[in-house]
């Protein structure tokens, strides 16, 4: 016996670990309307009636039942076309309850609240597992792997792959789902969790995450991550599933987001999100009560990973948690505090409903801050650390509040800023003490808890003063291994200085920045002006603008995305603008919404005059930032000093050029400006111009051991692998010439591309997925080391490499119109390939001009076409081509003959299984196919020579089907029937009839009895009555 482990075996051990939790277990077809134990009226149903009513009196015992019978009504009433506003009404709904009015025997109004679900006792709820429920949605039928109802509802959908198959994964699982949101609908209105798993990989996701963000649940209870060789279904299950940790994730760990315009994402915590949170709120309780010490600890979670969210998510449950709490969220800078209050006010919900419950607010001005920290009512309020000092001539800060339900959650909370040593003041205004003392006096009952995406260093005492130690660590290494962030890439392109030896950089000038709130200028110091003026030469800014034109040209070439410039001060960001525009005019604009590369910083009206165009109010900062934030901008490369340097996520942006020394947490916060996860963006690159090799080093001492070995990889690891897959490439096409793929004769390339295609399809399907899925392997690791001289010597190369994987996916995947999804060895959207001088994308690779053919007409094959395609030298495109052409014509056909179609639809079949057996030869195969395509053209013109419309045809072939009517009638019978059963089915055809059961058999009885009126076999009738209903259901499909 070989053994086997399929897709129903893993099926079976989910749901054994699914019952183990306490669920309750039924299979699909004992739920239906059919089965042995029926909670469904028919298959469109999806919610479990009588089980929802049943729960919600147990969870409800002290409501009248008519105010139950209400509230199910109103949550299982669809009210919008709109699946996402259905999903986020019914949402609000789990969380809040139903508010339902009726009135008592003296007519009094009484409103109660009907609840959902207890998420307070989590064991007074129904869980039920079930597999293989059937859902029917029009002409669709869909069976999803397991559906997991709470209380009657279906929360969670889990679809399942074949773990031992390694064509198949969590990605087509995916893809299915997304199949299932378009067809059967229904099902997803009350959607709170999708699952995709092959066992040995499995993702959750909400319900509009993109795959990228489907992400892994690592740990089944907070305190041990799981190793990624461990089955992660199993962690999922246990992890995620269990009764308890489903509802709390429901109840406060899914949010919705808008954006203002119209769009709104749902989001689904993330396991680390999960529980950091958990462990902030079990500490911000204690910390804030009688025993506590205020400290609510620290949470570091890298850059990239979801922070902003993270706090999002802690405010929510918070919020509900604790008595009416003021939440202050704290900033150390004006943009910062304006990216923060985005993230929140994006998250807020409709009408007090979503998780937040109310509007953050934002305090511009100290006084602003003190009146909305006196509200007792609690809220939401942000400000900027600079609020919290003393008053002018004064030396202490003066309580804002003397409330102990105050959380003052600090954002990037390290900084040197938060000291509590005293200075005296270098203007002679006395002793001032760093901003976490005045922060303390401020807020003396409050409770502290600090967010940050970078460690605090060991050395760093003030930190632990304030917020006390960690409660949460989610690093580097961790989330580039989750798929939260991606990897970063190093690469030294330095630009000598010819600094002095021994010169120490002044850390006190790198931590001012141009857009502090407060009104300080320190005079520079002098050796930070000898370096400025030494990396601002014109020389080398000339030597600078040229180098990152070139780089940044390729990488675009490669990849396309965003970059970034750091510069060392506004002087040197302005001369590079200006000697990159001269060298690259068309880049420039001075419309703020139009060019390709933009300086961004602030100033005021008594800097130079050549700054003045690059400084502009607020307002041109927003519009820049939309601008650099949308991936079909212009906008590609702006150049910084300090602005955008921390808070600002660009998905796309996947260069960071420096040109500027940076130390410690400062360069970690720039260098992740790269790290966010972007469709097929492999990693992000740090291109060093000024020599920080040594300084990201030390950096990476602060970072845990696992950490330093993973961060900024250097380039030549991804030479390794390109050319490494580069060889599995040459393996491959060892017995084939394609040496003129570059001829400077375009046929020639042309015949090349055809010949290689043809080449690969020869070498059977196993060998031709592994030539697609290398050639993207290939491709992505190029897009990593583009600019390395190695990878230039392969560029054409592997661009033609490109070009015949396009050709291929083009031939043998189906067209886009069929709505079927690409494979995963598709996706590679972003990467371009080279032949030649041009960009060509893979979408514009044409097959039939490739192979020297005229595009056809795919409704009608014709005779020349058909000879052209028997005379190509190429005969496994050209049996591909012909299987491909074929498949639309028979897909055709079973929108108006579901008899004839499925005839050719096997033929079809027969003919490509001898292909792929290797039983005949391939010109026997073409002979074969082109036969079949002549019958079909000879097929579409039958219904003309036989008098009967296309109709009546399909009728017809539906009652000759069978040798026996054709030999006991005469053909005139037959055609008589066929015209008189188009009328009778037209006739019959009421709105839906096909979705009724009383309409579809008033259609058998009509069509019964016509059948006995011209005496067709009767032991043929039952039969033949079925073909014709659904030969009737698919006429009325397509009208």
């Amino acid at each position: 016996m070989n053994f086997q482990f399929n897709e129903d075996d893993l099926e079976q051990v989910a749901l054994e670990w699914l019952q183990s939790l306490g669920y309750d277990y039924k299979k699909g077809n004992e739920v239906s309307i059919t089965g042995l134990t029926p909670e469904r009226k028919s298959d469109k149903e999806v919610v479990l009636h009588e089980r929802l009513e049943k729960a919600l009196r147990k969870i409800n015992s002290d409501i009248h039942p008519r105010f139950i019978e209400k509230a199910i009504h109103e949550l299982t009433l669809e009210k919008s076309p709109n699946l996402l506003e259905n999903n986020l009404t019914f949402h609000e709904n789990l969380i809040n309850g139903i508010e339902t009015e009726d009135y008592d025997d003296k007519g009094q109004s009484v409103v109660e609240i009907v609840k959902i679900v207890d998420f307070e006792h989590p064991q007074n709820n129904d869980f039920l597992a079930v597999n293989q429920l059937t859902v029917v949605n029009g002409d669709y039928t869909k069976r999803p792997d397991i559906v997991l109802f709470i209380n009657g509802l279906p929360i969670v959908v889990i679809e399942l792959k074949n773990s031992t198959n390694e064509t198949v994964g969590v990605e087509d699982g995916y893809h299915q789902l997304e199949t299932y949101k378009m067809r059967i609908p229904q099902l997803f209105t009350f959607n709170e969790v999708l699952i995709t798993s092959d066992g040995i990989n499995t993702k959750a996701g909400s319900l509009t995450a993109n795959y990228d963000r489907f992400m892994t649940w690592r740990s089944k209870d907070g305190e041990t991550e799981s190793s990624s060789s461990l089955a992660s279904l199993d962690v999922l299950i246990h992890g995620m599933l269990n009764p308890e940790t489903l509802l709390d994730l429901i109840r406060y760990f899914v949010l919705f987001q808008d954006n203002g315009k119209g769009h709104i994402s749902k989001i689904l915590a993330a396991y680390h999100q999960y529980y950091a949170v958990n462990k902030a709120v079990d500490r911000a309780l204690l910390a804030s009560s009688g025993q506590g010490d205020g400290k609510g600890g620290v949470i570091w979670h890298t850059q990239g990973s979801g922070k902003s969210l993270t706090m999002v998510f802690f405010s929510g449950k918070l919020i509900q948690r604790l008595n009416n709490p003021t939440l202050v969220v704290v900033t150390d800078r004006n943009d910062l505090d304006n990216q923060l209050y985005s993230t929140f006010v994006k998250s807020k919900g409709r009408s007090g409903k979503g998780l937040l419950r109310q509007t953050p607010k934002q305090a511009e001005t100290r006084k602003e801050l003190k009146s909305l920290l006196s509200v007792e009512s609690g809220g939401i309020v942000f400000t900027t650390m600079q609020k919290f000092e003393p008053e002018q001539n004064e030396t202490t800060m003066a309580a804002l509040t003397e409330r102990k339900n105050v959380i003052v959650m600090a954002d990037e909370a390290h900084r040197t800023q938060y000291g509590f040593n005293a200075k005296y003041d270098d203007k002679g205004e006395g002793i001032k003490y760093g901003y976490a003392k005045y922060l303390r006096d401020a807020l003396p009952n409050a409770t502290f808890v600090g967010f940050t995406g970078t460690p605090v260093a060991s050395t760093d005492k003030n930190t632990q003063m304030v917020f006390g130690n960690y409660i949460d660590v989610y690093d580097m290494t961790q989330a580039v291994a989750d798929g939260s962030t991606v990897k970063i890439y190093y690469e030294s392109r330095v630009i000598p200085l010819n600094l002095p030896q021994n010169l120490d950089l002044d850390e006190a000038y790198n931590d001012i920045t141009e857009d502090q709130e407060e009104d300080v200028k320190q005079r520079l110091k002098s050796k930070w002006s000898r370096i400025e003026a030494l990396a601002g030469a014109k020389s080398r800014v000339e030597a600078l603008a040229k180098d990152i034109i070139q780089h940044f040209e390729t990488r675009q070439q490669a990849m396309k995305g965003k970059g970034m410039i750091v510069t060392m001060s506004r002087r040197i960001a302005v001369d590079l603008y200006d000697e990159i525009v001269r060298l690259k005019p068309e880049w420039h604009s001075d419309d703020d919404d139009k060019g390709v590369i933009k300086v961004v910083m602030t100033g005021s009206s008594s800097d130079p005059t050549s700054f003045q165009r690059h400084i502009g109010p607020k307002k041109r900062r927003s519009v820049l930032e939309k601008r650099m934030k949308d991936v079909n901008d212009e906008l590609q490369l702006v150049i910084v000093r300090d602005m955008w340097l921390t808070g600002f996520d660009v998905p796309s942006m996947h260069t960071m050029y420096i040109d500027k020394p940076m130390k410690g947490h400062n360069l970690m916060q720039a260098i992740a400006r790269v790290n966010r996860v972007f469709k097929d963006k492999p990693g992000g690159l740090i291109v060093d111009y000024v020599g920080i090799a040594e300084s990201l080093k030390e950096a990476l001492k602060e970072y845990t051991e696992s950490d330093q070995a993973q961060t900024a990889i250097d380039t030549d690891k991804a030479v390794e692998l390109m050319l490494l897959k580069y060889d599995v490439i040459q393996d491959m096409l060892y017995n084939l010439d394609y040496s003129k793929f570059n001829s400077e004769k375009k046929s020639e390339r042309y015949y090349t591309i055809s010949n290689t295609m043809d080449y690969v399809i020869g070498l059977g399907e196993d060998e031709r997925q592994r030539f697609i899925k290398t050639v993207t392997e290939l491709g992505k690791a190029f897009a990593l080391c583009a600019t390395e001289p190695t990878a230039q010597e392969l560029n054409d190369e592997i661009a033609f490499f490109k070009a015949v994987k396009a050709g291929l996916v083009k031939l043998l995947q189906p067209s886009k119109e069929g709505k079927i999804r690409k494979t995963p060895a598709e996706v590679e959207a972003e990467i371009n390939q080279l032949v030649s001088q041009s960009v060509v994308t893979e979408d514009v690779i044409d097959v039939y001009q490739t192979l020297g053919l005229e595009q056809p007409d795919l409704s009608i094959l014709s005779d020349d076409f058909l000879k052209d395609v028997e005379g190509l030298k190429q005969k496994n495109v050209a049996v591909e081509l012909l299987n491909r052409l074929l498949k639309g014509q028979v897909k055709s056909l079973m929108k108006t003959n579901a008899t004839v179609s499925k005839r050719f639809s096997e033929m079809l079949g027969n003919s490509i299984n001898k292909y792929n057996s290797r039983s005949i030869e391939t010109s026997k195969v073409i002979e074969e196919l082109i036969q079949l395509a002549k019958d079909i053209k000879q097929e579409q013109q039958r219904g003309n020579e036989l008098g009967l419309n296309s109709d009546e045809i399909a009728f017809y072939d539906a009652l000759v089907s069978h040798e026996t009517a054709k030999k006991a009638m005469e053909d005139k019978e037959l055609r008589a029937i066929a015209h008189e059963l188009t009328k009778t089915v037209k006739e019959n055809m009421g709105v839906d009839w096909s979705k009724r059961d009383s309409a579809k058999a008033k259609m058998r009885v009509a069509v019964r009895r016509l059948l006995k009126k011209y005496g067709y076999p009767p032991d043929l009738q039952k039969m033949a009555v079925e073909q014709v209903v659904e030969q009737a259901e698919l006429m009325a499909s397509n009208q």
